[in-house]
């Protein structure tokens, strides 16, 4: 995994390409993104929201179909119920979907501009950017054990002085320990850190 500062500079980038929005689900497992991210306007995530397109979007549907780029004017999968139609009135007129990765971990991400269609070069930019996000957010395959005890500690209800005890170590090294693992898995807090090492299973 790399650092928050290499995927923002990531999704700034895509943020320039895309005008009208962008939404990016990275390493889909079971079902859910490890991480997400999106620009759209609110209006139009709320009614994409509230009337279930997730499950109907055939910009997801064809992300999990193949990979690649394609531009949602030449989608070759159905739109039954007009989610393309209802996102144009919502400013989304144009749009390119892009799928990277194994079907165990894809990656699809969506991109709207509201005067015209993608460029080649820029549906070249953009499929670079998110591939690039897909591998810098790889989770690890697995943490050392020195990370595992210091998130058992936590996850255990311990204090950092009560964990260091335990441990035999000072409270120092057992700071040191979770920002190591907070590094690891990307995450800002403890708590996020054992939630993800949790969600990757690797405790």
């Amino acid at each position: 995994m790399s650092s928050r500062a290499d995927i923002n500079a990531a999704l700034r980038k895509l943020g320039k390409l895309a005008p009208a929005g962008y939404f990016a689900a990275l390493h889909i497992r079971f079902a859910a993104p490890l991480m997400q991210f999106q620009t759209y306007a609110e209006e139009w995530s709320e009614y994409y929201s509230q009337n279930g397109y997730a499950l109907r979007d055939p910009t997801i549907a064809w992300g999990f179909s193949t990979t690649g780029a394609c531009r949602w004017s030449s989608l070759p999968v159905p739109d039954p119920f007009n989610i393309l139609k209802d996102a144009a009135s919502h400013g989304l007129t144009f749009g390119l979907t892009v799928a990277h990765g194994p079907i165990a971990s894809r990656t699809i991400a969506s991109f709207a501009h509201g005067e015209r269609e993608f460029t080649d070069d820029e549906i070249d930019e953009i499929s670079t950017t998110v591939r690039r996000l897909h591998e810098i957010t790889e989770p690890p395959a697995s943490l050392t054990k020195a990370q595992k005890e210091a998130l058992r500690c936590i996850a255990e209800g311990d204090r950092h002085a009560a964990a260091a005890a335990k441990l035999g170590i000072t409270e120092s090294a057992f700071k040191a320990r979770l920002i190591s693992v907070r590094e690891r898995l990307m995450a800002r807090t403890t708590a996020e850190a054992l939630q993800r090492a949790k969600e990757y299973r690797l405790l």
